[in-house]
């Protein structure tokens, strides 16, 4: 944690991208996994993005309430 924070002071770009690109595998890690478990159902393509955008939906307010 100390290296980001230092990270984040030093070098603000390379952080940033770092953030982004992290942020970025997971979604598709997400939609991947969301695509394993709906898939053999037969449900139409956008169906994965629409769950994992409602669970991150339900996660931050949830996290709002606190």
């Amino acid at each position: 944690m100390e290296y980001l924070r230092r990270l984040q002071i030093e070098r603000p770009v390379v952080f940033f991208a770092v953030v982004l690109v992290g942020f970025f595998v997971a979604f598709q890690l997400l939609l991947f996994v969301a695509g394993l478990l709906l898939g053999p159902f037969g449900l139409p393509p956008w169906l994965p993005i629409a769950v994992v955008l409602g669970g991150l939906v339900y996660v931050a307010r949830r996290q709002q309430r606190r």
